[in-house]
C-alpha cells in the first residue's frame, strides 16, 4: 500500500492530453474549489468547495503514469490546488518519485504566500515550475501561461527555459471519448449554443 493511500483530491476535471496547459503535450488536473475568488475569472464553475468529485490519489496516480508514454508532465489548476495541499502532496510525491514527469502548478496564491505555507519547502522539490498570482482581469495577459500581467513564473528546476512556458496554444478544444467539447488554455474558447 502506497504513502497516500486513502488521500484524495476533489477535482473539477482531468484531461488526460493538453497542448495548451503547460509545455510540450500534458495531462491536466483541474481542483475543484477555490475561495479567493478573483473579479472576471473564466474559470468559475471550478470555486464551489461542493461540486466537482472526490478521487483517490491513488487512483487519479494511476491514470496520470498510464500517461508517461504520451506526456511529458503533469499540470495542477482549478479551483485553486494549495487549497488541497495534502492530497497534491501526496499526488506529486508519487508522480516525483515514480515517473520521469515534469510537475506545473497554476495558483491564484502570490509566491509569497506559497513560500509562507509550511509545505512549501516539500511542494518547491516536487514541482518544476509555479505560475503564482490573483488574476487581474484589469491586467489580462492570457499569454505565457499568465492570465494576467501580475502574474509570476517561477521555474524551480532547471528543465524549463522562460521560451518552453510561451510556446504552445493559447486555447485548445478538445472532444472526449464521450463526445463533450472541452475548452482549455489561457485564453480558452468561449462556446455559445444556439
Amino acid at each position: 500500500m502506497s504513502a497516500s493511500a486513502g488521500e484524495w483530491l476533489r477535482i473539477h476535471a482531468f484531461v488526460p492530453e493538453s497542448y495548451a496547459n503547460g509545455p510540450g503535450r500534458r495531462a491536466v488536473v483541474w481542483v475543484q474549489g477555490c475561495s479567493l475568488g478573483c473579479p472576471g475569472c473564466f474559470n468559475p464553475a471550478t470555486h464551489s468547495l461542493t461540486y466537482g468529485r472526490v478521487v483517490l490519489v491513488d487512483e487519479l496516480f494511476s491514470d496520470i503514469a498510464a500517461l508517461t508514454e504520451r506526456v511529458e508532465g503533469l499540470t495542477l489548476s482549478g479551483g485553486e490546488p494549495l487549497q488541497q495541499r495534502r492530497g497534491v502532496l501526496a499526488l506529486l510525491r508519487r508522480i516525483r518519485c515514480e515517473t520521469s514527469l515534469s510537475v506545473v502548478v497554476l495558483t491564484g496564491y502570490s509566491w509569497e504566500e506559497f513560500l509562507s505555507f509550511p509545505e512549501s519547502d516539500e511542494l518547491s522539490k516536487l514541482v518544476d515550475v509555479v505560475i503564482a498570482g490573483r488574476y487581474e482581469s484589469s491586467r489580462n495577459l492570457a499569454s505565457s501561461l499568465r492570465g494576467s500581467a501580475n502574474k509570476t513564473v517561477h521555474r524551480i528546476t532547471n528543465r524549463y527555459q522562460s521560451s518552453d512556458l510561451q510556446d504552445g496554444p493559447a486555447a485548445e478544444v478538445i472532444i472526449s471519448e464521450t463526445g463533450d467539447l472541452i475548452s482549455t488554455g489561457i485564453k480558452p474558447v468561449l462556446f455559445k449554443i444556439v
